[in-house]
């Protein structure tokens, strides 16, 4: 039987929330290392080429560390379980790519809408494809997040394809990862797997033709092989706080990476109309209303 909330030290609890913290800040600064790695000239598909090559050394580690080796070969005996896997690498390699192109891009502002909205879309996707119950706080804050998407594309003048992009497909990655009966170690190194022949083919493309920026300096170097653990730390992160923390905590700390993000937008100098200003309002109201349903349910269920 599992310890109740009331059961779990304080120093445990400090401890989940510092690493719960400390994936959404890395989340949130991802940005930053995407702008300095172009700016020593590498390209978008270099970045994600490495980012799925090194991911899979660390996500080794991973399942090494959590002594789930043996998993790995049950999952590479389940071609079912394996198809899932392949699916969710497209969600997830779809979601990526969208990011680090809209990075590079100067739409960083656009980008943190899309993680705004994604925990509001994962609650619609689960009532609807999974018959959960949403509560009158979670209709209220779609509500809202529905308007601020429609200001949004009022002030771009078009719809924010790059928001919704990421919304989109990491809500699929999340109902995908939902129907694999594998651990979330197991999962992401079959899913790096899937994805590292792929990016190794393209590097040393790339080194063959005298493009390739690995190998070409030290800090280029250092900064390509940080693709790893900038990628697969912050997910080690909060697979160890999620397990540890409240719902509500969970609720309120997944709104810190596009927060920072948000900010980082704002100070890179990217256009932010009064129009903006409003759709995003409404989208902070729907955050503040989705995270108040989820310490009140947090509340009710905390003495079960």
């Amino acid at each position: 039987m599992s310890p109740s909330a009331n059961a779990v030290s304080e120093p445990d609890n400090r401890s989940a929330y510092a690493a719960g913290i400390g994936c959404y800040v890395l989340w949130g600064f991802l940005p930053l290392y995407f702008h300095l790695l172009s700016s020593l000239g590498v390209g978008s598909w270099e970045m994600i080429a490495h980012r799925t090559l090194w991911s899979v050394l660390w996500a080794g580690g991973l399942v090494l560390i959590a002594r789930q080796g043996g998993q790995v070969v049950q999952v590479l005996r389940q071609p079912r379980t394996l198809g899932m896997l392949a699916l969710s690498t497209l969600a997830i390699f779809g979601n990526w790519t969208i990011y680090v192109f809209a990075v590079n891009a100067g739409h960083v502002i656009e980008a943190s809408l899309g993680y705004y909205i994604n925990p509001l879309m994962n609650m619609a996707a689960g009532a609807l494809l999974f018959r959960e119950r949403m509560s009158g706080e979670g209709k209220v804050a779609i509500g809202f997040a529905a308007v601020g998407v429609a200001i949004q594309t009022i002030a771009l003048g078009h719809l924010p394809i790059v928001s919704l992009g990421l919304a989109l497909t990491f809500c699929a990655y999340a109902i995908l990862r939902k129907q694999v009966k594998a651990e979330a170690q197991t999962g992401l190194f079959i899913e790096c797997a899937y994805l590292a022949l792929p990016g190794l083919a393209y590097v040393l493309h790339l080194a063959a033709s005298g493009h390739g920026h690995f190998g070409q300096g030290g800090p280029v170097t250092a900064l390509l092989a940080l693709a790893g653990p900038a990628t697969v730390a912050p997910l080690a992160l909060f697979a160890w706080s999620a397990r540890r923390l409240p719902l509500s905590a969970v609720g309120f700390l997944q709104f810190i990476a596009p927060t920072i993000q948000f900010l980082l937008g704002v100070a890179f100098g990217e256009p932010f109309t009064a129009l903006r200003a409003l759709s995003f309002l409404f989208i902070w109201l729907g955050v503040a209303v989705f995270a108040y349903g989820a310490w009140k349910r947090a509340r009710v269920l905390a003495p079960a």
